[in-house]
């Protein structure tokens, strides 16, 4: 049988001393659960300790995630990732092809990836409207107009 600490005993006796509305009891027995909860000073310093440990780990874990990211990943992406942008024309064929195997996939979706996936397929959509509408009010490139996402969800 597991044993009852005084703390406990004590938090359980004020409780019932204050459903008999025998305050001062109360009172007395909360003084007991603060004074025994002075002993913890020891505690403190753990948990303090441990925090620091625990800060101390999180601070190296980030800054190895910061250093990859300014010694690889950055300088990797400079200009070869970016290509595409001053090719307007690529980026509404990137985006076509998106949308085209996007639709082949949306019969094995669930529910609420269906519903998430035709809203940024949606997205697609007007952005390819708008960027062929400007390519052609610019005279650059010769692309028709993006199919519209209801005609191409109802295939």
């Amino acid at each position: 049988m597991a044993t009852v600490s005084s703390r406990e005993e004590n938090v359980y006796l004020a409780k019932l001393a204050e459903q008999a509305e025998r305050y001062e009891e109360m009172i007395k027995l909360m003084e007991n659960v603060k004074v025994e909860g002075r002993g913890n000073a020891d505690n403190v310093s753990v948990i303090r300790e441990y925090r620091a440990k625990i800060e101390s780990e999180l601070s190296n874990i980030c800054a190895g995630i910061l250093k990859l990211l300014d010694e690889k990943l950055v300088p990797a992406a400079g200009n070869g990732d970016f290509k595409i942008l001053n090719s307007p024309d690529r980026v509404c064929s990137l985006a076509k092809q998106a949308f085209t195997e996007a639709i082949t996939e949306l019969d094995t979706l669930g529910e609420d990836s269906f519903k998430d996936s035709t809203l940024i397929m949606q997205l697609i959509c007007d952005n390819l409207t708008l960027w062929t509408s400007d390519m052609q009010d610019d005279g650059t490139d010769e692309i028709k107009e993006a199919p519209k996402a209801e005609d191409e969800l109802q295939q």
